[in-house]
């Protein structure tokens, strides 16, 4: 019996027209927002494995509280597998959502880097440097863009 793949990213969901991931986990259930417009081959990635199952059954192998919960090793389906957050999934290609084109999974799951979003915490620091230098009290230099969207996978 195929496995009910609904909650998986769709097409259309936030605003911004990027998929959202539907979350359902013992301690309740949580969205977010999948950056398909600025991050790619990462969220077709994403998308594909959760669209072939890869997640089901799988825990949080480390929780930080306040900071951040990560997940996506197939290891951690054992909640206490000593080795769980050190596997992947496995060799293979998926199609990138964007473009049509073919990616690739190799060398135990890892996809090509890709740093295509104009989050740049260097600039801030130097925003951040030269408004401490200046005493200046103007707060518009100190915005902090930590969209850290890798934390999923």
């Amino acid at each position: 019996m195929a496995r009910d793949r609904s909650r998986s990213p769709k097409a259309k969901g936030s605003k911004s027209g990027n998929p959202v991931a539907c979350f359902d986990t013992s301690e309740g259930k949580f969205e977010a927002e999948i950056f398909l417009d600025r991050v790619p081959v990462t969220a077709s990635n994403f998308i594909d494995l959760c669209q072939t199952g890869f997640y089901e059954g799988v825990h949080f192998h480390r929780v930080i509280p306040g900071f951040m919960n990560q997940f996506g090793c197939p290891l951690a389906k054992d909640p206490k597998n000593k080795r769980a957050g050190t596997g992947g999934p496995k060799d293979g290609t998926f199609k990138n959502l964007k473009t049509g084109g073919t990616e690739r999974r190799s060398n135990g799951g890892n996809i090509k880097d890709e740093n295509i979003s104009k989050d740049d915490n260097n600039n801030n620091k130097k925003k951040n440097s030269n408004k401490n230098n200046s005493n200046s009290s103007n707060n518009s230099n100190n915005n902090s863009n930590n969209n850290n969207s890798t934390t999923t996978t």
